[in-house]
């Protein structure tokens, strides 16, 4: 079941940044310097972006896109540039400072979910590091992206076109060929994240890749 209104999805968010903190701490500075899921972003570059989001409130959102002259992209390199700490040590006593925190963009309180989840992937899958996400975390998550559109960052038409079924958790979402993933795999599927072919089955599974691969337009 998806999580009702916001209380519960704050102790998950919660959860999952002192997961990934524990994580992080395990990494040499060279590790910190390897790209991520994320184009363009090292690793250390997403822990900023964490920092940053995690800091930011509805207000501070709205002055930040005004400055990047409402350029998302530019808002998020700004934000980066502006939490990453001189070295990975200072940016990860940042995120350990706030980890706690409640503070939100003018979004709906999932998207801190989607946030943590994806880009703890982002962070996790190139270093080969292997975590184990509750089920309703991530079908929350999910769920989220597949009824918001890709411009708001969601995968609503990533998703268009195909029967999605989790394996996992037994989430199904819409109709044509089938899907078939576990519920991690296909969040970061629809997220834009690149996932392979290997980590999908059912009659749908290689059109699925290739629309993934062409872009959802």
């Amino acid at each position: 079941m998806p999580f009702r209104r916001s209380a519960p999805v704050w102790p998950a968010v919660h959860s999952e940044r002192r997961a990934l903190i524990r994580d992080l701490e395990t990494l040499t500075p060279e590790l910190w310097a390897q790209p991520s899921l994320c184009p363009g972003w090292d690793i250390h570059d997403v822990v900023a972006h964490l920092v940053d989001s995690a800091k930011t409130t509805r207000l501070s959102f709205l002055r930040g896109l005004i400055a990047a002259k409402f350029d998302f992209d530019k808002q998020n390199a700004n934000g980066i540039a502006r939490a990453r700490g001189a070295t990975p040590e200072a940016t990860l006593a940042e995120f350990r400072r706030i980890r706690d925190e409640t503070k939100t963009p003018p979004a709906a309180p999932a998207t801190r979910l989607v946030e943590a989840i994806v880009h703890g992937e982002d962070i996790r899958r190139p270093l080969g590091i292997l975590h184990s996400y509750p089920g309703a975390s991530v079908d929350a998550a999910l769920r989220y992206q597949l009824k918001t559109g890709v411009s708001m960052g969601g995968g609503k038409e990533r998703a268009a076109g195909f029967r999605l079924q989790a394996s996992d958790t037994g989430l199904e979402h819409g109709s044509g060929p089938v899907v078939r993933g576990s519920s991690l795999v296909l969040l970061l599927a629809v997220s834009g994240r690149p996932v392979a072919e290997e980590e999908f089955s059912g009659a749908g599974a290689a059109m699925f890749v290739r629309k993934l691969e062409q872009g959802s337009s």
